[in-house]
């Protein structure tokens, strides 16, 4: 490729993010590449509790609304390409979904890509009799009895799904659950043409895509330093102008509030990384320790010294399981000692419940506005005369938690003065899939990738 830099812009740090960022971005962005980053643990196992009630779900839903709003940026010239991984635990299903729209809209030429093979569901008691103990990631406990509840399991792929289907002239890419950084730095290794085993290069890129992956994070939102000047109600998403060397320009579309800086690229850079030395994803080790950041211009920041190391044997696998049931709701207490009436509450629902017959697996609750969201923070301390008090609780038996439920209207006669507040439906009970983190040896693994016009996905 003869391509010596790429624009990309991340429009979404998450399934919810703000809906007009993907087509700002689009508009304003002058963006070859617009990525968005849906898929969190707790996403995926939302998609697959989704996807057990109907098998044609599973994909991010907003995906298919951020699709019609750009529609004239995906006809343009040169036209806009999108990488995401909102096709969830089903990208297949997605597709098709999206071709509805682009064939709607005139785009039925327009072609799509499906990239699959994180799901291990299918063949995960193959892999189980092969040997495969699927130990846990932090405990080393094996999967053992667990299996039976086990309602999904997602590798995390890195880029050659996406190098693969843009190498088949593939316009929209959708792909299931992969590294996020994947998003950049498969777009990176197509337009420069960079080798597999070019660790510096991909550690670089993958630093790019670290720091725009959570979108507006680093462009203000959620910055330490902030003050009433960044304003956040307009804020811009981010973009990355990445050259063939690896370094890599972050800032955001011009007429567009918050802040991109040394400090808000800074707090990114760190986010979520462990070992800065060692930022292990499929596609290769990254190194941050090096990387240095330069205020170039006004909201633009030079990203350079990020390198690689050879990719890891393994690949990570999030798998989600069924551990009973859970509910929360809020109640507010108002009026003198209204600390002390809250927890008083709280430990009036926890004994009602057992008397009714139900010892609670787990039972919690937080005085918010008494300092109990900031714990071992006690900056201050003074006697406040409103609390909202939220109580929560997780139990195998769904019995028990609906009862629960029921124990907070009554307070509104029978618990201390002051309880108000309590004016939403009576709160439900819902299942709780929890979190097993663990490897699998990456060759035991196959990327599908399936290209086609949009057309030809709905025939």
């Amino acid at each position: 490729m003869s391509a010596k830099s790429i624009r990309i812009g991340n429009g979404a740090g998450f399934w919810g993010d703000n809906l007009d960022a993907p087509r700002l971005l689009a508009q304003r962005g002058e963006l070859d590449y617009l990525t968005l980053e849906y898929l969190a643990e707790l996403t995926l196992s939302i998609l697959a509790h989704q996807r057990t009630k109907d098998p044609a779900s599973g994909y991010v839903t907003d995906l298919v609304d951020v699709v019609r709003s750009i529609g004239p940026q995906l006809a343009g010239s040169p036209p806009l390409k999108l990488v995401t991984n909102g096709g969830g635990m089903n990208p297949v299903g997605c597709a098709k979904a999206i071709a509805r729209v682009l064939v709607e809209s005139g785009l039925g030429q327009l072609r799509l890509a499906a990239v699959t093979g994180d799901d291990l569901l299918p063949q995960l008691d193959d892999l189980l009799a092969g040997g495969e103990s699927f130990s846990h990631f932090d405990t080393g406990k094996p999967l053992g009895n667990l299996r039976r509840k086990i309602v999904s399991a997602n590798a995390y792929l890195g880029a050659a799904g996406i190098v693969n289907a843009l190498a088949d002239n593939a316009q929209i890419v959708l792909t299931g659950r992969i590294a996020d950084a994947a998003l950049v730095v498969g777009p990176a290794i197509h337009e420069f043409g960079w080798r597999w085993d070019d660790w510096h290069r991909l550690g670089a890129a993958i630093v790019a895509g670290h720091l725009i992956e959570c979108g507006a994070q680093v462009t203000g939102g959620m910055y330490s330093d902030w003050n009433p000047r960044i304003d956040l109600s307009t804020v811009g998403y981010p973009i990355a102008e990445l050259r063939d060397d690896g370094a890599s320009v972050i800032s955001k579309p011009p007429g567009t509030g918050g802040e991109v800086s040394v400090g808000t690229v800074s707090e990114q850079l760190v986010y979520e990384i462990a070992d800065p030395c060692q930022y292990f994803t499929p596609d290769a080790v990254a190194n941050f320790a090096n990387v240095q950041l330069t205020q170039q211009g006004e909201n633009e920041v030079l990203v350079t010294g990020g390198t690689g190391a050879a990719a890891p044997t393994s690949l990570k696998v999030s798998m989600a399981y069924h551990d009973g049931f859970t509910t929360s709701a809020m109640i507010v207490v108002v009026g003198p000692h209204a600390e002390g009436k809250a927890r008083s509450a709280a430990e009036a629902i926890r004994a009602r419940v057992e008397t009714a017959g139900y010892e609670l697996d787990e039972f919690a609750f937080e005085c918010l506005g008494a300092g109990d969201s900031l714990p071992g923070m006690d900056l201050w301390r003074q006697s406040s005369q409103e609390i909202v008090l939220r109580v929560a609780a997780r139990d195998r038996r769904r019995e028990a938690i609906d009862r629960l439920a029921r124990e907070l209207a009554p307070l509104v006669t029978s618990g201390p003065p002051g309880i108000t507040g309590y004016t939403g439906a009576r709160a439900r009970s819902r299942p709780v899939l929890a979190y097993w983190p663990t490897t699998i040896p990456r060759e035991l693994v196959q990327t599908n990738v399936d290209v086609r016009t949009a057309q030809e996905w709905l025939v």
